[in-house]
């Protein structure tokens, strides 16, 4: 087992390194010129706009402007804004418990919304409660997030003035965007479990169960439901990627504080550290939570406990 955890940290190590060079190759072959965002329209000499560029070290190669930033990034120099001359690191530090805040409740919408529908639709095949769960499902996949989001911001802070339609302060301005976040994954899970627990329900050793007289309750959730979160986990793991990229647009139309939303500024800015500073903290989030899915996997099946 824990052979298993070093293996899979040297390869969260390789995925956080190859990201961290994908986006600096991106941003470098972008257009636009990130020494004329910087002056903002003023008026400059071309001598001076050489200058900044050679103080920034935009005028070397590709690869000697990369091998400085991992340098800078292993000691933990993320570098400056090219656009407010602030650091990045106490800038991104200072926005990540809001993202985090919101994916964690986006996941526990996901998780508790998607098991339990998926659950229930299994037991009630065909029923009422499969139709409901399986429609609740359909709305999570085809809805985006933001269009979710704006009718939610609709109906229940404009309409009914239930909750906030925008900022970051207390729990209730958490619901609404993690409602919107939430479903989509929720719809996946949904689907996922229904018809694991669909397969699982029809498997020799359920049947084996039933007829040495145990509880259809301990039937379904101590032995089909537990045998059926493996690849529920596996979609976990890949879900909270997708929500740590949904906060972008979520944080945007919520107008929230958030990785998300300076990344979007420094897109459109051309901020080159800021991007690549969110992209790497990013990373870390999406691998660390991946790592533990692994771990979990071991608490689901001692099989694979055993195996390692």
């Amino acid at each position: 087992m824990a052979g298993t955890i070093v293996t899979r940290l040297l390869t969260s190590l390789l995925v956080v390194a190859g990201s961290s060079m994908l986006v600096f190759l991106i941003m470098y072959v972008l257009p636009g010129d990130p020494v004329l965002q910087m002056l903002d329209g003023n008026a400059t000499s071309p001598e001076a706009i050489a200058d900044l560029r050679h103080q920034l070290g935009l005028d070397q190669p590709f690869y000697e402007q990369f091998s400085r930033y991992f340098i800078h990034l292993l000691q933990g120099d993320f570098g400056h804004s090219r656009i407010t001359q602030d650091p990045v690191l106490p800038k991104i530090l200072e926005q990540v418990p809001a993202t985090l805040a919101l994916t964690f409740v986006s996941a526990a919408v996901s998780i508790v919304v998607g098991i339990l529908l998926g659950v229930l639709s299994a037991i009630h095949r065909n029923g009422i409660i499969d139709v409901l769960a399986r429609f609740v499902g359909l709305f999570g996949i085809s809805m985006p997030s933001f269009w979710t989001g704006i009718l939610l911001l609709l109906l229940f802070s404009i309409k009914l003035g239930w909750f906030p339609a925008m900022g970051s302060g207390s729990w209730k301005t958490l619901v609404l965007p993690g409602i919107a976040l939430g479903l989509v994954g929720a719809g996946f899970i949904v689907r996922m479990v229904r018809n694991t627990m669909l397969e699982i329900i029809s498997e020799p050793f359920i049947l084996t169960l039933r007829a040495k007289g145990l509880a259809e309750r301990a039937v379904m959730y101590r032995h089909a439901l537990r045998n059926s979160l493996i690849p529920a986990l596996t979609m976990i793991g890949v879900m909270i990627g997708e929500l740590l990229s949904g906060t972008v647009v979520i944080e945007t139309v919520f107008a929230r504080q958030g990785i998300g939303r300076i990344l979007a500024d420094a897109i459109m800015a051309k901020d080159i550290p800021v991007v690549q500073g969110v992209v790497f903290f990013t990373a870390i989030i999406y691998v660390s939570v991946n790592v533990l899915v692994d771990i979990s996997y071991s608490l689901v099946d001692p099989r694979i406990r055993r195996s390692t």
